[in-house]
């Protein structure tokens, strides 16, 4: 990029899993600083309504523009599914119209359809991603012949944020739900963990699903994106 850096770039999560999506970040864009915002006092999101994860995320994206932010990315799955359109449809016109707010869901969504053979995806999210139909209306729009399988698993995130990876509970839920989903076709061959904490999940989530099945994180794809977004604006 030939432009020099001016402000930080702000990063929003409701607790610790947009970890997943800065480190990435911090990879594609060195010349980049960060600030990160968790608000594991509030966590998780997933169950909450759409209201008040709107409040919840606007609330924090305000703290970031405080701090000098003028790009925020929401590393949050649910927020992106519920509160992302409406600030920015709403707010930022408001706030200060030269400010961007970009959620996780569309750069993911752009390109997922493509690592499908069969053309059959699931997607693991918080109970607040699912309910939203996000993945299958973006999905939809990309990739209209893709058949889409979604599954909640609400006790992920509390895993994670209460540091209980690795446990026998841990592995019940995890193996519960996977065994869910894949139930639900044979066909699925690539699963999208749709929500920024499931990659601290990962190598429980291999233990129960067939080698063949493509494991999609959405880090890197995320960064790359950003990388374009970046270069493009």
């Amino acid at each position: 990029m030939s432009q020099q850096k001016s402000y930080p770039i702000g990063v929003f999560d409701s607790g610790f899993g947009g970890l997943t999506i800065l480190k990435e970040l911090k990879h594609h864009l060195p010349a980049h600083d960060f600030i990160y915002l968790g608000d594991n006092a509030r966590a998780p999101y997933g169950s909450r309504s759409f209201d008040t994860v709107y409040e919840y995320t606007l609330e924090c994206v305000k703290k970031l523009f405080d701090m000098g932010c003028r790009l925020v990315i929401l590393a949050c799955n649910t927020a992106s599914a519920k509160a992302l359109r409406s600030i920015q449809q709403k707010d930022l016109p408001n706030i200060d119209p030269n400010r961007r707010v970009l959620g996780v869901i569309r750069p993911t969504t752009e390109i997922a359809g493509k690592f499908s053979t069969n053309k059959e995806i699931g997607i693991l999210a918080t109970y607040g991603t699912v309910s939203s139909e996000s993945y299958l209306i973006e999905l939809n729009k990309f990739f209209p012949e893709l058949k889409v399988y979604q599954e909640a698993c609400p006790m992920w995130v509390p895993i994670i944020e209460n540091d209980e990876i690795g446990t026998a509970g841990a592995e019940f839920f995890v193996q519960r739900h996977l065994h869910n989903l894949l139930s639900k076709s044979s066909s699925i061959d690539t699963l999208i963990l749709g929500c920024t904490h499931y990659p601290l999940l990962l190598e429980e989530i291999k233990k129960h699903v067939p080698a063949s099945v493509k494991i999609i994180t959405q880090g890197e794809i995320v960064a790359a994106g950003l990388v374009d977004y970046l270069q493009r604006h």
